[in-house]
Parts: C-alpha cells; structure tokens; sequence
C-alpha cells in the first residue's frame, strides 16, 4: 500500500508539473512522462520480483515445465509493454502511432501464446482418446 501513495504521488506531481512545462516546450512534457514512467515502474519492482518468485513456486508444486509457463509470462509482458507504449504515443499526441503499436502488440502476443494453446489441444486430443 505504501508503494501505491508513492507512485499515486508520483505520477500526480508530473502530471502537474508536465501541465505547466507543455505550455513552453511540449517536447519536453513527453520527456517528463517518460522519466516518471520509469520512476513509477522501479518503485514496482520489488512486488513485480516477488510476484516472479511466486509464479515459479507455484510453478514447481504443480510440475510445470518452462515452456508451459515461458509462453504466460511472455505474454503478459507483451501486453504490458503494448499498453505503456501506447500511451506514449497518444500523450505525444500520435494516436495512429498508438493504433499501430497496439495492432503489433496483439499479433505478438498470440504468436507467444499460440504453442501454449497448441499444447492444449494436443493434451484434450490424448485424454479424449
């Protein structure tokens, strides 16, 4: 929760001060975004380690191999990505930008997760016969 008023602080702080920067130099308020981006998403790192640690723990009690989970974490972090990203553009005002990162992100995304779904099919296919 601590980590939640930080980032909220955070972000609130560069909005206002990305509001008043815009006015003289807009390619700066994207610049100032960016930074506070990254601040924001280091003040997560430690939860995004344990959250980590957690998926392969659990990962080993039900016997999991890595590619069944290499696909899920890829795919997350793809969407992850695709969203940050597009935001980006779309603060710095490149909506068509943003459409095209998405478009990309999604194919991606289900070119991560298609093995992942192939495995489950040929698993159904073995218990079905």
């Amino acid at each position: 929760m601590e980590i939640m008023f930080k980032v909220a602080a955070l972000a609130v702080t560069a909005v206002l001060c990305s509001a008043v920067v815009r006015r003289g130099a807009p390619e700066f308020s994207l610049l100032m975004a960016l930074g506070a981006g990254l601040c924001i998403v280091w003040l997560g790192m430690d939860a995004l380690e344990r959250v980590l640690g957690t998926i392969r723990h659990m990962a080993v009690v039900a016997q999991l191999e890595d590619e069944v989970l290499r696909p899920v974490v890829k795919t997350v972090a793809l969407s992850l990505m695709t969203k940050i990203t597009g935001e980006l553009c779309r603060s710095a005002g490149e909506s068509g930008i943003a459409a095209f990162v998405e478009t990309v992100g999604t194919i991606l995304a289900l070119g991560v997760a298609l093995p992942l779904a192939e495995g489950v099919l040929e698993l159904m296919a073995q218990l079905l016969t």
